[in-house]
């Protein structure tokens, strides 16, 4: 029995003696990065410090910049100007976009309806097969001029929804791509038709409220239309909320306020190849025949169409809304990122394009 608590002994010390077995770590790399935690605002947006904007300031200020804010994961990195509001001009399309699709998830239309189901005056005449799309895509073939649609429909029309239904149609449908603020007007008339409620007060219960834009209003022409084309009071940290929305696609708090496929469709695909940087009346980076609108947005005269991309260093994903004046609501899903900037219009169309404002954004978060 001691012999055999001998060997017992000596072979637990040799076991002691050893050296112990490391452990082997899991493969890692430099370029993993943690997964960002999104988070909603509530009264208001939660702020985090990320980003070196002073250049971004400088060149904005000189720009003529109102207010400028860009939210990151959902939490406010930076933002100036605060404290009113000023209009929004055609970011109001992007937003009536998303009433459209709202209305569509809630089965009052569809995309490829005929608006002549929403607008009777259209039934007997060349613009009966003019989908909803269609008026989305800028593709509509609704007449267009810069005097009809600028001076008489904007300046003068009283009842800016019955001139535009009045116009004759120049095109088939999906054969030309106007950027043609009439075509969108009419668009207020599918959507009182199809909902059964004035636009802006539809836009308060299902889209404004629910998000937290206490800043923003929405004014109507002098018959009482909303106008669907432009009339949004905002102020950047507000119009911040609607690029949220969309970069979360379309939810919001664990409410899905608009489909994920809706938005899907508006912001990430080229609604037509005469012009691949647009979507649903939203502004999109997909490469392509690229058509910009630089007179409408009070610069002399318009680029020619060209091949490339809106912002060739950006994210595919990248996509806008846009207003008079090169004002933007800038959304960049797979960077988290949205930038709003509201103000008067530039010194030139170059110092504010889509490139530029979003280089001078990423590069401030060292993204570029």
């Amino acid at each position: 029995m001691r012999a055999v608590a001998a060997v017992v002994a000596l072979v637990l010390l040799a076991a002691c003696s050893s050296e112990p077995e490391k452990p082997v770590a899991e493969p890692t790399t430099q370029t993993q990065t943690p997964t960002p935690t999104f988070i909603y605002p509530g009264k208001d947006w939660a702020v985090a410090e990320q980003g070196d904007f002073a250049r971004v300031d400088r060149e904005l200020a000189a720009a003529r910049t109102t207010c400028f804010a860009v939210v990151k994961d959902g939490r406010l990195l930076h933002s100036t100007g605060e404290g009113s509001t000023r209009p929004a001009y055609s970011i109001t399309k992007s937003v009536t976009a998303i009433l459209v699709g709202i209305a569509a998830d809630e089965g009052k239309l569809a995309l490829d309806d005929k608006a002549s189901k929403y607008i009777p005056e259209w039934r007997r005449t060349a613009a009966r097969n003019v989908t909803i799309r269609d008026l989305l895509s800028n593709t509509s073939g609704r007449h267009w001029d810069y005097n009809t649609d600028y001076s008489q429909m904007i300046r003068r029309a009283p009842d800016k929804t019955a001139f535009s239904i009045g116009l004759g149609q120049d095109s088939r449908p999906g054969t030309k791509w106007d950027y043609n603020n009439s075509a969108v007007q009419t668009l207020e008339a599918v959507l009182e038709k199809a909902t059964g409620q004035d636009v802006a007060a539809y836009a308060k219960k299902r889209l404004l409220d629910p998000i937290g834009m206490r800043d923003t209003t929405w004014a109507h022409d002098n018959a009482g239309n909303t106008t669907t084309y432009s009339g949004i009071d905002s102020s950047c940290r507000d119009l911040a909320r609607i690029g949220y929305l969309m970069m979360r696609s379309g939810a919001w708090k664990g409410e899905q306020l608009v489909s994920d496929s809706f938005v899907a469709e508006a912001t990430n695909e080229s609604s037509s190849q005469l012009n691949a940087a647009y979507g649903l009346l939203w502004w999109v980076n997909k490469p392509g025949r690229i058509v910009t609108i630089d007179r409408a947005a009070g610069f002399p005269s318009d680029k020619p169409p060209y091949k490339g991309q809106l912002a060739p260093k950006a994210p595919e994903d990248t996509f806008w809304a846009l207003g008079y004046g090169s004002e933007y609501v800038m959304v960049i899903p797979s960077e988290g990122l949205v930038a709003v900037r509201m103000g008067s219009r530039p010194n030139t169309p170059e110092q504010l394009s889509f490139s530029a404002f979003a280089d001078l954004v990423l590069k401030a978060l060292r993204i570029s």
